[in-house]
């Protein structure tokens, strides 16, 4: 028996939690190490064992890594720019150990200017070809819109040219601020360009004080809802299906919207076959619970705002509007873990300062 288990060794626990995951990196971190250190196969003999791993904890974990100095290896774990999955990565660094000879980043960090150069197919993209300027918008002065130009840019090249621009931003910025900061982008050529260029370098400090200026701007800012006003809305399609939704109308008329900028939209979907797109009784009372559920962990004094929600063609939406976007994260996760057994969710978070996705609800002029 020894003998047989040695030609079929046992196949590793799976990891259920951060501390499970730190312990089996503990146990294979030297070879890791040579692996990356010597200049080995990295991809065969680590990452295609520490893939595995990450995905039995949660998708949507990234990695890269190299040598920081001659005795450090350094392992970065990005969310690749996915909003909902930032504070998970967050989350399993800080509950890492320390292991001599690893330096573990949450989100890859920002970089002085002079050390981002990119050279993608004939392209360079670097401080020396690469501008920005800003657009002011009167009825949304909370927006930060770039507009970044590259001297090289072509409609014929604009593929290769987006691409490169955008890893370029990514590691100037760092992945946090670049997914969290710019409101609206746009790569565009000189000729497009309808205001002075600025130098790509200044960038960096001009999104920090456009962001020191909206938090000073919002700070302490809250919305009490419970005696807001709701509107039913209802809708049949030509195929028969039908669309209701409730949809606190009071606050989309809100002046305060940009200080709850992050969109939280939860999708259920279930079977909606034979009662024309809407849940049957049995399901409408299971969503409903659902939402209250989210409410009681999203509550509108701590900045998280029900907009309310949606049926139609077998899918409930259900609509926050919040300050953050760390803990809707982990708290629609746990519920898309929690119903997984009885209904599909999914949920999406993207940032929206004046609440546009939303203007079909509003009252029309």
């Amino acid at each position: 028996m020894p003998f047989l288990s040695s030609l079929f060794p046992k196949k590793s626990e799976p990891v259920n939690s951060y501390a499970e995951f730190w312990n089996w990196f503990q146990k294979n971190e030297k070879t890791f190490y040579s692996v990356v250190k010597q200049k080995g196969d990295v991809v065969n003999h680590f990452f295609s064992k520490l893939s595995p791993k990450l995905k039995e904890l949660k998708e949507g974990y990234y990695y890269l890594t190299g040598m920081l100095n001659d005795n450090t290896v350094e392992l970065v774990f990005t969310a690749d720019g996915i909003t909902k999955n930032i504070v998970f990565v967050e989350e399993l660094v800080s509950a890492a150990p320390t292991i001599d000879g690893w330096k573990f980043t949450a989100l890859k960090p920002s970089l002085n200017i002079e050390d981002v150069t990119i050279r993608m197919d004939k392209f360079d993209f670097s401080r020396e070809n690469i501008f920005f300027y800003s657009n002011d918008h009167h009825n949304f002065p909370d927006e930060i819109d770039i507009k970044v130009i590259h001297t090289d840019y072509s409609e014929k090249d604009k593929q290769v040219i987006s691409n490169g621009t955008y890893i370029f931003l990514d590691n100037f910025l760092g992945e946090l601020n670049f997914a969290t900061t710019i409101d609206n982008l746009e790569i565009i050529g000189k000729d497009s360009a309808k205001k002075e260029l600025v130098p790509i370098g200044k960038l960096k400090d001009f999104l920090i004080w456009r962001q020191k200026e909206f938090i000073e701007k919002y700070e302490g800012v809250r919305r009490n809802t419970q005696n807001d006003k709701h509107a039913v809305l209802e809708a049949e399609f030509e195929d028969g299906n039908k669309l209701i939704a409730t949809i606190n109308t009071e606050l989309l008329e809100w002046d305060s919207k940009s200080s709850h900028p992050w969109i939280v939209v939860a999708e259920i979907k279930y079977n909606g076959t034979k009662n024309n797109g809407l849940p049957d009784n049995a399901t409408y009372n299971m969503l409903n619970d659902i939402e209250k559920e989210l409410m009681l962990e999203l509550k509108d004094s701590d900045g998280y705002l029900n907009i309310g929600r949606q049926s139609v063609k077998g899918v409930r939406e259900i609509y926050f509007a919040c300050r953050d976007f760390r803990k809707p994260s982990k708290v629609l996760y746990d519920a898309e873990l929690k119903y997984a057994k009885k209904l599909e969710i999914s949920y999406d978070i993207y940032k929206d300062k004046y609440w546009q996705s939303f203007n079909r609800f509003r009252k029309r002029e």
